[in-house]
């Protein structure tokens, strides 16, 4: 634990900067090994405005894009060792209805696993939301849309398809599904970290999800989720136990020079820094969530920030610190 310990105070140091500088309201720090000694620690505030609040350990996040390998990606996964789908199969062959009305669509060709490694042609961002409010509509508006194919890029519409794929074969709406021991759909505002102050919900946000699409379709598979430092580092102790062999395999097996199933791996200016071992997956989320498993190491981390409160529109610096963060943890064995 005493290494740990020296690693953690090193890796926290520049968490402490980014606060103390403003660039950031506050975040929580958490490191977990494969024999379960961890140490938490959180810094700064949860909220500014319209009030202030205190970071704590316990603060709820919305983990944003974290809900794609954290919730989506495990269900996808093990429905495949199930059977219940081929992941080289196309999506269709459980949303029948994607592009009905033309036989020959691409997007009828675009297989789970494309999904699962963003290799398809999907946009990177879309504003769905601006296209109206009811969920099942913009279901429908999604599904029969004729997507402009482009380059593969990293894009929010695979997971809300996966989402979608999870709906169908379950027969509930995502929001009504298990989120997972720990997580939820939402938090008490008051023992949430807050977002944005929202232009077109006019509100400071805090416990209820930023992501304006899966807000508007009111629960998808690409954001949403909420957790904490403790439960994000459950979830990622239980990878390093191996819970799942098979699905853990997949999920550490490439399918592009920068991404697995569901994660990103090890690449020059990645995320994680650039001293963990090439046995290490990553993800991180636009709200300024970050998770990394080094199973080589035999370690975990989390760097939970509320980074775009109360806006978007600043520099956090988010990037440089992940990596800093990363390279210190990694920095000593």
């Amino acid at each position: 634990m005493t290494n740990l310990a020296q690693i953690f105070d090193r890796a926290f140091q520049p968490l402490a900067a980014a606060v103390a500088a403003k660039r950031i309201p506050g975040g929580v720090l958490g490191i977990v090994d494969r024999n379960g000694d961890r140490i938490t620690r959180a810094i700064g505030s949860a909220q500014l405005v319209p009030k202030q609040r205190p970071m704590r350990e316990e603060s709820w996040f919305d983990l944003a894009s974290l809900t794609k390998v954290i919730f989506t990606t495990p269900r996808i996964l093990a429905l495949a060792q199930d059977g219940a789908i081929d992941l080289d199969a196309p999506l269709v062959s459980v949303l029948r209805d994607l592009r009905q009305y033309d036989a020959n669509a691409w997007e009828r060709k675009v297989t789970f696993r494309q999904c699962l490694g963003h290799q398809t042609p999907f946009p990177a961002v879309e504003p769905i939301y601006t296209y109206g409010r009811d969920p099942d509509l913009l279901r429908a508006f999604i599904l029969q849309r004729e997507w402009r194919a482009r380059d593969p890029v990293y894009s929010d519409i695979n997971f809300i398809l996966l989402g979608f794929a999870l709906e169908r074969l379950s027969g509930k709406s995502i929001r009504d599904m298990e989120p997972g021991p720990g997580f939820a759909w939402s938090a008490e505002p008051d023992l949430a970290a807050a977002t944005e102050d929202c232009t077109w919900r006019h509100r400071v946000l805090s416990g209820e999800v930023h992501d304006d699409n899966c807000a508007a379709l009111q629960g998808a598979g690409h954001a949403g989720l909420f957790g904490t430092a403790a439960s994000v580092l459950d979830f990622a102790q239980g990878l390093l136990d191996g819970a799942s062999e098979r699905s853990i395999a997949l999920m550490r097996t490439p399918l592009s020079a920068t991404r697995t199933h569901g994660w990103e791996r090890p690449y020059d200016g990645w995320s994680g820094g650039a001293l963990c071992s090439p046995q290490t997956i990553g993800h991180t989320g636009f709200t300024g969530t970050g998770l990394w498993i080094d199973f080589d190491k035999g370690k975990a981390w989390t760097l939970l920030t509320n980074r775009i409160h109360p806006t978007r529109h600043f520099d956090s610096g988010i990037v440089a610190l992940r990596q800093a963060v990363g390279d210190l943890i990694n920095g000593v064995r």
